[in-house]
């Protein structure tokens, strides 16, 4: 074998399939190796299997030992905002006033590019810590933000969606521009960042409540020249916006507002969906459309319960991302995300139970609602991968597949988790219920000290006991 390769050893959790599909029986969906090798070459998988199966292939191939670790690909965050890293526990209120009062004024420092600059250092160094390999993201009206994100983005050789923000009315004067140099912005940041090296654009109408008309052609404009971009926006995330919308704009729902634009379809993401009816999510279902479910934020914010289990209707399957929504939400760590998405399953489930209203007992959608291990690390590996699209970069360890993987330590974080975990395995996982009980216990009593090692196309980028990140090319 030529010097190019390389090969990871340690315990190995992945995804083929979608857990959903496969009720009481969700362990199908997984793949685990108690002994495994990820065989790398030019960051991407070559190989992927049994340590015994492969090194009699790979015998000479260097190794690098990572025991007691759960090692999976790296998370996926479907809705984050990179300028809002530094208003973090912002005094909540509720979206709208929380919007006026602490992201505009943050989000118009972003024009500055030295500001910006900083911002963007820190945005990636809490993604990396945090395991998470891949975001799709907001930035601001200002192009200084939007080059800044891809600038830090294209050092580490991250997996990343993003676009410059396009908002025209509800934010204060210096936090929106124009359409028509929205367009015009957009058009020179597409044609400079999109598929170049890791970069992905998105179109990004913020919300439509914050798009006149005038912006929401500007955006169908810019998508049907661009047919291969991404939209990326909010959608239904509270009462009030969604009443609101629906009374600027003109029509039945919130999802309208954006089908009369043509934007709905393949790689469109809506953030949040708190509030989307039964109607709504069969259309989003039927446009190949995905919806980015934001649990902390919506509890931190007062938004609402998403409605998990309708989403994930067999007979209408919404395409989903799990999002971290910083900083609505208040901490970058998917394994955070998904203790809080358990939580909002679990309060669904009562309702549909039945135990509050008979009437409204659904036992089918209740079940639907419960976050498995399974479920949830799905969700942040290969089910984001497939919300964008990008499965077949993305996800799990096929071979030909981009490197991104994350190194767990389950005996990490808070006191109890060591006391949590010594009841479930008495030294290493040998099964993948072993490893998937171990996997639920770090979703609900860790958090990003759970994450010892980040790796971004094969390289080494984050190491809890080394401190800070690196940059791409660095081991």
């Amino acid at each position: 074998m030529g010097n190019s390769l390389s090969a990871i050893r340690g315990i190995f959790f992945d995804f083929i399939d979608d857990p959903w599909k496969h009720v009481g029986e969700e362990e199908k969906s997984a793949r685990f190796y108690a002994d495994g090798l990820l065989v790398l070459e030019e960051g991407k998988v070559k190989a992927f299997g049994s340590f015994a199966e492969l090194s009699l292939q790979f015998g000479d191939v260097p190794v690098t030992h990572i025991p007691d670790r759960i090692i999976m690909p790296g998370f996926i965050d479907g809705h984050i905002h990179l300028p809002q890293t530094r208003i973090l526990g912002s005094f909540g209120q509720q979206l709208l006033p929380w919007l006026l009062k602490w992201v505009f004024p943050e989000e118009k420092k972003y024009s500055d590019p030295e500001y910006a600059k900083e911002g963007s250092r820190q945005f990636f160094e809490n993604l990396l810590q945090s395991g998470t390999t891949t975001c799709q993201a907001f930035t601001t009206h200002d192009p200084v933000s939007t080059e800044a994100f891809f600038e830090e983005a294209t050092k580490r050789n991250m997996r990343v969606v993003s676009g410059l923000t396009g908002i025209d009315r509800f934010a204060p004067e210096g936090s929106m521009d124009t359409a028509e140099n929205f367009y015009r912005d957009s058009k020179r940041l597409l044609e400079k960042w999109h598929k170049n090296g890791r970069n992905l654009y998105a179109i990004t109408p913020r919300f439509a409540l914050g798009c006149t008309p005038e912006m929401m052609k500007v955006c169908e404009r810019l998508k049907n020249e661009h047919p291969d971009v991404y939209i990326n926006t909010h959608i239904s995330e509270t009462p009030t916006e969604t009443r609101e919308c629906i009374e600027y704009h003109h029509t039945a729902d919130y999802l309208a507002a954006y089908e009369k634009y043509n934007l709905v379809g393949p790689r469109f993401t809506g953030g949040h969906g708190v509030w989307l009816s039964d109607e709504e999510f069969r259309r989003l279902a039927s446009s190949g459309a995905a919806i980015s479910f934001c649990p902390v934020s919506n509890l931190f914010l007062g938004s609402g319960l998403f409605r998990l289990g309708k989403a994930k209707d067999p007979q209408h399957t919404v395409k989903l991302s799990f999002g971290s929504d910083v900083g609505g939400g208040n901490r970058f760590s998917m394994i955070n995300v998904l203790d809080e998405a358990y939580k909002t399953g679990m309060c669904n489930t009562t309702i549909l139970e039945g135990r509050v209203d008979p009437r409204s007992q659904d036992l089918s959608e209740a079940e639907r609602n419960k976050l498995s291990p399974y479920r949830a690390f799905w969700s942040v590996t290969l089910g984001g991968a497939e919300s964008l699209y990008l499965q077949d970069k993305i996800g799990n360890f096929d071979a030909g597949k981009e490197a991104d993987f994350v190194v767990l330590d389950w005996k990490a974080g808070p006191r109890a988790m060591t006391w949590s975990q010594s009841r479930l395995v008495e030294d290493q996982p040998a099964t993948v219920e072993d490893a998937a009980n171990l996997l639920f216990s770090i979703m609900m009593v860790g958090d990003d000290r759970s994450v010892d090692q980040t790796w971004i196309m094969g390289n080494k980028l984050y190491s809890r006991t080394s401190g800070e990140p690196a940059l791409a090319g660095t081991r």
